[in-house]
């Protein structure tokens, strides 16, 4: 049996469900069984992780905004996250056709027609520290950063993914209310006990550690693994 054949046959047999959600996803295929066989711990999160995919690609398909935030090492993910989807990450994105060759009006429209990538939708909030000094000095209450940001940029059909390994960061619950009240869906990344933030999204992914630097050992193989689907569902 080959390595695929084994992977196929164990997840139908563990998530008989989400074997029969992707069957006729190829697309999702290799990233599940890359996860599956490298980081067994995360079996479990199977179901979480194609959730995701399917709320994340339902939004950018309908020209939609991927907001990510979090604090520390999780603002780090965020940054880490967007650089993956803005970009190539496993596979080259050549520009469109028509975009080549209107770029060759310009005088560096060559280099730019060989050098450009197709990319997604994805804002991290945080990066406009202007905006993050005049909270500060402005507003009496703390932690409105990525609210206010979030406010002023997100609309009904985007999805903000809050990452938190303790579930319990204000200002990532803060934008989460916001995204609520703009109509967007929201996914959560914790820890396995969630904390505040897992009772408050749309889906709750815990991934099934605690301390904090092994929550985020483990958000990393979780987050890739949906970017290469993501990837893989628009540039195929």
């Amino acid at each position: 049996m080959s390595t695929f054949e084994s992977f196929w046959t164990d997840l139908k047999n563990e998530h008989p469900e989400l074997a029969s959600h992707v069957e006729n996803k190829p697309a999702v295929l290799e990233p599940l069984r890359t996860l599956w066989e490298e980081r067994p711990v995360l079996r479990g999160n199977l179901p979480d992780l194609l959730q995701a995919y399917d709320i994340i690609a339902g939004a950018l398909e309908k020209d939609g905004t991927l907001f990510i935030c979090g604090n520390g090492g999780s603002f780090a993910d965020a940054l880490h996250i967007s650089g993956e989807l803005m970009k190539s990450y496993l596979r080259r994105r050549p520009l469109p056709e028509e975009h080549q060759k209107a770029l060759q009006a310009d005088p560096d429209g060559a280099e730019l027609a060989e050098a450009l990538e197709r990319g997604l939708r994805v804002h991290v909030l945080g990066l406009n520290h202007s905006l993050a000094s005049a909270l500060e000095n402005d507003i009496p209450v703390a932690r409105v950063g990525y609210a206010q940001e979030l406010y002023a940029l997100g609309r009904p059909g985007d999805v903000l993914l809050g990452i938190s390994t303790s579930g319990k960061a204000v200002n990532v619950r803060y934008a989460v209310a916001v995204a609520r009240l703009l109509g967007m869906k929201t996914i959560g990344l914790t820890g396995e006990a969630g904390g505040p933030l897992a009772e408050r999204v749309d889906l709750a992914v815990r991934v099934p550690e605690r301390e904090t630097r092994k929550v985020q050992e483990l958000h990393q193989p979780f987050y890739h693994a949906l970017c290469a689907m993501l990837e893989a569902h628009f540039f195929a």
